[in-house]
């Protein structure tokens, strides 16, 4: 099977049933809801969210994430869904920033596991191909995260704990929550996720002219969170920023 056939794309994940609640509102775990998305071959019609021309994004900061850590969480999240012809990916939508706040909250059950699993993925990708991931070709990348998705990273020099299967599906899921979640949880940053898949946004009411405009694919997107609404009580969630791990300086 060729490589481009088996590259870990955007376009295919947008195909697959695993993201047909990716472009609601979630709930107090961050985790979405059922909505079908649109065909992902079908134009943006202008959703792409406004940047200021000139203006890099503030860097992110990590908090339970070590600064190796996130690059490479980043450099797998890039990988799972890229910035392409459709827009920007998972790591401009701020996924891992999602996943490290997270951590210390509804996800840090998870913490050891990414702690083992993204040390036990540098292993095996520098005991099998002789380098870092994040230093080894396009190629190279790709076929070693298939190797993960598939369960076939193993060997003594890697310890994965249980199948690397496992830990791929949990990195993938969580890059999902955080790309197509609601803004309000630190992913979805500038409404990326659902402008991506055309979502027009959370709405408490539904006329029928905003029906109307839905099935048309007519309606503007409000680029709200779901905790605007006095309707959604908010999980606590720190927003504050104090220390942590500044990356991308």
């Amino acid at each position: 099977m060729t490589d481009e056939r088996r590259t870990l794309s955007r376009r295919a994940l947008l195909r697959g049933a695993g993201v047909a609640g990716a472009a609601a509102a979630v709930t107090a775990v961050g985790v979405p809801t059922a909505a079908a998305p649109p065909t992902p071959e079908a134009p943006r019609q202008g959703l792409a969210p406004e940047q200021p021309s000139g203006i890099a994004p503030a860097p992110a900061i990590y908090e339970q994430l070590t600064a190796d850590e996130a690059e490479l969480l980043e450099a797998i999240a890039d990988h799972l869904i890229p910035e392409d012809e459709l827009g920007p990916g998972a790591v401009a939508a701020g996924a891992v920033v999602y996943i490290d706040r997270a951590l210390s909250g509804a996800l840090s059950d998870s913490r050891n596991a990414y702690r083992g699993g993204l040390a036990a993925f540098d292993r095996y990708c520098r005991a099998s191909r002789g380098a870092p991931f994040r230093e080894l070709s396009h190629l190279d990348q790709v076929s070693a995260l298939i190797d993960v998705e598939t369960g076939g990273a193993t060997g003594a020099k890697t310890g994965f704990s249980g199948s690397s299967a496992s830990f791929f599906g949990m990195v993938r899921n969580h890059v999902l929550q955080g790309t197509f979640g609601d803004p309000y949880y630190g992913g979805n940053r500038e409404y990326i996720g659902w402008d991506l898949l055309r979502y027009p946004g959370v709405r408490t009411a539904v006329s029928p002219a905003l029906q109307e405009a839905l099935e048309a694919g007519a309606l503007e997107p409000n680029h709200r969170s779901a905790y605007d609404s006095p309707n959604f009580e908010k999980a606590v969630v720190d927003h504050r920023r104090e220390g942590g791990t500044h990356h991308g300086d």
